[in-house]
């Protein structure tokens, strides 16, 4: 069984992901079609993630939770 902090990391990860998508999406509805490119960067993160093992999000979560297990760290 996983740590619960590491649960929770995982989850503020998603939200965090999420949220940048959907304020990428909304903002480019609004002011126009150039902020979806931060949609676009995040899906492409995403993607390449696995084999890279490194996610920008990750990295500042692996920073300011110490305690956890490290995530996509590049390992």
């Amino acid at each position: 069984m996983k740590n619960q902090k590491d649960i929770i990391k995982v989850r503020v990860h998603d939200g965090i992901v999420g949220l940048l998508n959907i304020s990428s999406i909304l903002l480019a509805s609004q002011f126009g079609l150039n902020w979806i490119y931060v949609a676009i960067a995040v899906a492409f993160l995403q993607i390449i993630s696995p084999i890279t093992k490194f996610c920008p999000v990750y990295t500042i979560l692996n920073k300011l939770m110490p305690d956890t297990t490290p995530m996509q760290n590049g390992r």
